[in-house]
């Protein structure tokens, strides 16, 4: 039994459900599996709602199952760490052989973040195969790819999870990267032919629209600057409260007048930092969040390599194909360093397309272009200055350097960050301020670990005391892309 809730006609229980604040997590009843066919529930709701005694809590328990399933297995405690982390593997695999509730089938096991997050998730799931490799689980690493490939196969491209509600937006796009990743586990070259009609179907997805531009310069996720370079932003075309977070954005789209106020909080959860001031004008407040009017530096990069993985599996096959795709990746380098590097600052950073300035941002995005080898060896050298000035602290790299209350802020590290940053110092020979990242990152995940016999899905790198915080939820424990990058960065 499928659920949908924000598009059948049951959309009149949700409505009733989540307004009431029934469950203090409001992704609890977007995850709720039907006793019944959706529509008898319906039927029911409709009849007995009126009724002096109705309750609503009670319907809702006696139409619906909640199943957490976040510990199948018992962990054995006061393990050695990487220890601990090989069981975990065992205690978040999933599978999901029928679409039943909110969830959609995948053809193979896959590994959830842990917590709330129940399900499959597109960027966390790189990150999460960083420490599979470690791990010597090579056959969840395949795995993995597999879903993406399916899910680009089936939907076009690779939504946020697998979930009803994540379909109108997708994620990071990683997926190049895990193949990459997956060759370099298999030693085989061979599987970038395997996974190339969806690397070239996904980086369409993104690319939609490019040749679609009229009055507007902005056209779905492209964007076209004075009529030359085209870069991507993160764009949510449903306009919407997310279901999974419905009353929250209720109440904060009465806090403005922008029409456009749901797509905008939509795109950040598209962008993965949802939420961060580098989506707000007003870095305090999210009511002023304008994610569509941003050129982000990541998503740029992340398809740049798209483009670069392309140019290259074609230069041995197609000349004219790789031909091709040296052009966009050549332009987008071009745009990047024009549009998406402040030269006074020497930072890398985002740029208001509307607004026609980059951002004064300093985030943990800036290490992008390094990671994945677009900057210049001065650019390279101006931004290790800044990580180490403004993102270095006792507990790892903080997200942002200001602290505003969201999660995607400071005080907090979050695992991809840390691997980005490291990994692209690395690249460019800053061997000492990667390890020193390195460093101070693990042995704040090995302190929590052994205060808590937790491993979390963001620390507090500021005060290394104190528990991360932020958000429209509490800090989850688990916990996937933790995991993975724990184990990748010390066996680093």
């Amino acid at each position: 039994m499928q659920t949908n809730f924000h598009t059948e006609a049951i959309f009149e229980l949700f409505d009733a459900v989540q307004t009431a604040e029934l469950f203090a997590d409001q992704k609890t009843f977007c995850d709720a599996i039907p006793k019944f066919e959706v529509e008898i529930i319906n039927q029911k709701f409709s009849t007995e709602k009126n009724l002096k005694n109705f309750d609503l809590k009670d319907f809702v328990n006696a139409n619906f199952d909640f199943k957490n399933e976040d510990l199948l297995v018992e962990i054995v405690e006061n393990l050695p760490i990487e220890k601990h982390i090989d069981q975990l593997w065992k205690v978040l695999t999933r599978e999901a052989k029928d679409n039943k509730s909110s969830l959609l089938a995948l053809p193979k096991p896959y590994i959830v973040p842990g917590g709330r997050f129940n399900e499959f998730f597109y960027w966390d799931s790189y990150f999460v195969m960083l420490g599979l490799q470690v791990s010597g689980e090579k056959e969840m690493a395949k795995n993995i790819v597999d879903n993406c490939d399916f899910l680009i196969q089936t939907i076009g491209f690779v939504p946020n999870g697998n979930r009803t509600y994540f379909l109108s937006r997708s994620q990071p796009p990683y997926f190049s990267l895990m193949v990459e990743l997956l060759v370099e586990i298999y030693g085989d070259e061979s599987l970038y032919e395997k996974y190339l009609p969806s690397l070239i179907k996904e980086y369409d997805f993104w690319m939609n629209g490019s040749d679609e531009f009229s009055e507007s310069n902005a056209h779905k996720r492209v964007v076209k600057l004075n009529n030359e370079n085209i870069l991507n932003r993160y764009n949510d075309t449903d306009n919407s409260p997310r279901p999974e977070s419905y009353l929250i954005d209720i109440l904060d789209k009465k806090k403005t007048e922008n029409p456009d106020f749901y797509n905008d909080v939509r795109s950040a959860c598209e962008s993965g930092w949802d939420f961060s001031s580098r989506w707000f004008s007003d870095p305090q407040d999210i009511s002023t969040i304008q994610t569509q009017s941003i050129l982000p530096i990541d998503l740029n990069c992340l398809l740049f390599h798209y483009e670069k993985t392309l140019e290259n599996f074609f230069s041995k096959t197609d000349i004219e194909k790789s031909d091709y795709y040296k052009s966009k990746s050549e332009k987008r380098k071009s745009a990047v360093q024009k549009y998406l590097y402040d030269e006074k600052t020497g930072v890398f950073s985002d740029y208001n397309f509307k607004e026609n300035k980059i951002s004064k941002s300093i985030s943990a995005a800036m290490a992008y272009p390094l990671f994945l080898n677009i900057a210049t060896e001065d650019q390279a050298i101006n931004t290790a200055k800044n990580i180490e000035k403004f993102l270095l602290k006792d507990g790892g790299i903080i997200t942002t350097d200001i602290i505003s209350g969201q999660q995607w802020d400071a005080p907090n590290a979050w695992a991809p960050l840390q691997w980005i940053c490291f990994k692209g110092l690395k690249n460019y020979g800053f061997d000492d301020l990667a390890d020193k990242i390195k460093n101070n990152w693990c042995e704040n995940v090995e302190r929590v670990y052994a205060n808590t016999g937790k491993l979390m899905e963001k620390y507090n790198a500021m005060d290394t005391s104190q528990k991360a915080g932020g958000g429209e939820y509490p800090n989850q424990d688990g916990f996937g892309w933790t995991n993975g990058v724990y184990l990748k960065m010390k066996n680093s």
